[in-house]
């Protein structure tokens, strides 16, 4: 069958910067880069983005122009079955990803509305825990439905499902074109009102007063390494899928660099408005700006609201436009993450696209229940650290020295690009990405053996071992075994031949 493609060229580079800019860039980088030198964090930021982000970009959209297939498809034309598991591999990994990240979506819709009245009151970790989240089980217990999460969750998934099921044109890149410019727009007036406030200043200070002995220390690098490695959706199986819709005549080099920096300007962005309002809540509360920064969760659903209450003016607007910027950077990462395995599903075994969403959005009310941030903990850990980082070092050795085909992908990108790859690029992926991410999963395992003495069980959390078990350990093993496992099978009849020549490769030898 026909291969869907994107309209315009500037329709994919926006899916593909909707897809990196998400709820990371605006809770989690501010942050890395205050705790790991400021101003002087970005010389090893531009350099891991150069010789890691951008070149693992290039792969991946190279791979997925070439084989013209979503990633498990597009590894098993490279090289048959011996590769094929880990396109199926990385599926599962956005898989999991998907299913509790739309749960975070959810909650920033509702918080959306909370803006308006400052619902969540003075204390703003006790609403969000005790009366929005109703944690009231112990880890490993889901107790009932949290009907306050379960009815935005079913929004994001029915808003996820339409633009999945428009297609790749009429969907996915109309969402991005609407959504990338509207969150640009919104992040931009939250920065300006930011910058205005009493105490900005410190804020801002604290967030680039470059500490140039940082960048010394091996482990600043590693961060570096691993912040642009999370933020551009690399090993993710997304910018495989994504670029198999490419027309036959594309720049995949400046697609790739222009990709990779939309992203890091709209995470200096964040950054900017981050910290000018940690500022402004330092100043108003009377302490230093480390006092009061923090990352992830509870910096967006603890802080923030805390900061908006102490706004001199316009709380409800102010916070209605960040939590509504939280909602979009979610939105475009899920649809991307999504059509992931809604792609990888459809061709092998043709299954509809509507039955492969509505399998995630039936799998991610377990999240929406009572004890649902306990599994959203423990899986996001899990995933992330043992399943991401695994599979992009797996995939570049796999590609590089164990199938050797760098120089295959290297000239097919050549052939099409205005900047021509060289040794810099099959250096990155050969050398410098292997040796960073070997050291990061070693940093991490070692990590992990360290916590056995560091806390009451020996788990993450201190969580318990049944519990670590199966909500962490299990997530991250199985979306490997299943990856494995569905390798096995055989592709449905329109994607079983391939022939690299034609536009329509699948309809070659039916």
């Amino acid at each position: 069958m026909e291969r869907s493609t994107w309209g315009t060229r500037a329709g994919f580079i926006m899916a593909a910067v909707g897809s990196a800019v998400g709820l990371g860039n605006i809770w989690r980088f501010p942050y890395v880069a205050y705790e790991n030198g400021g101003g002087a964090f970005f010389i090893p930021y531009l350099f891991a983005l150069l010789t890691a982000g951008i070149p693992i970009l290039i792969l991946e959209f190279t791979i997925g122009h070439r084989y013209r297939g979503s990633a498990p498809l597009s590894f098993f034309r490279m090289s048959g079955k011996k590769a094929e598991w880990l396109g199926w591999w990385a599926m599962f990994v956005s898989f999991v990803i998907s299913v509790y990240y739309a749960v975070i979506i959810a909650w920033a819709m509702r918080y959306t509305l909370f803006s308006f009245n400052q619902a969540w009151g003075e204390d703003t970790e006790g609403f969000l825990f005790n009366d929005f989240l109703q944690l009231t089980v112990s880890p490993g217990e889901t107790g009932g439905i949290v009907w306050g999460i379960f009815i935005p969750l079913a929004i994001v998934w029915i808003i996820t499902l339409g633009i999945l099921l428009a297609g790749v044109k009429k969907g996915i890149e109309m969402a991005n074109r609407i959504f990338i410019p509207t969150l640009v727009v919104i992040f931009t007036i939250i920065v300006i009102r930011a910058v205005t406030l009493e105490g900005a200043s410190l804020g801002l200070e604290a967030f680039f007063r470059p500490n140039f002995d940082a960048i010394m220390d091996p482990t600043v690098w590693v961060a570096a390494y691993g912040h642009i490695f999370f933020s551009l959706s690399v090993a993710f199986a997304i910018m495989i899928t994504y670029s198999s819709y490419l027309p036959k005549k594309s720049d995949i080099t400046n697609n790739a660099f222009i990709t990779g920096f939309a992203n890091s300007s709209f995470e200096l962005l964040a950054g900017i408005g981050v910290f000018a309002v940690l500022g402004f809540m330092a100043t108003q509360s009377g302490v230093e700006v480390a006092d009061v920064a923090s990352a992830g969760v509870g910096l967006a659903f603890v802080v923030f609201p805390a900061i908006i209450n102490e706004f001199p003016g316009f709380n409800g607007l102010f916070g209605f436009l960040f939590f509504l910027s939280l909602t979009l950077a979610g939105l475009t990462s899920l649809m991307s993450i999504t059509e992931t395995y809604v792609a990888g599903f459809t061709e092998k075994f043709g299954i509809s696209r509507r039955k492969a969403v509505a399998f995630g959005g039936l799998i991610s009310i377990l999240f929406a229940t009572q004890g649902g941030l306990f599994f959203l903990d423990i899986a996001d850990y899990y995933i992330n650290q043992f399943g991401v980082a695994a599979v992009g070092l797996v995939e570049v050795i796999m590609v590089v020295w164990i199938l050797r085909k760098a120089g295959a992908l290297q000239n097919h990108a050549n052939e099409i690009s205005d900047i021509h790859l060289g040794g810099w690029w099959k250096f990155s992926l050969g050398v410098i990405t292997p040796i960073v991410l070997g050291y990061m999963m070693f940093g991490l395992l070692r990590l992990n053996i360290f916590q056995q003495f560091e806390t009451e069980t020996g788990n993450y959390e201190g969580y318990s071992n049944m519990f670590t078990l199966f909500g962490g350990v299990a997530v991250a093993a199985g979306a490997l075994l299943f990856g494995i496992l569905f390798s096995l099978g055989k592709w449905h009849k329109n994607y079983r031949y391939y022939d690299e020549h034609s536009e329509h490769p699948a309809r070659e030898k039916e």
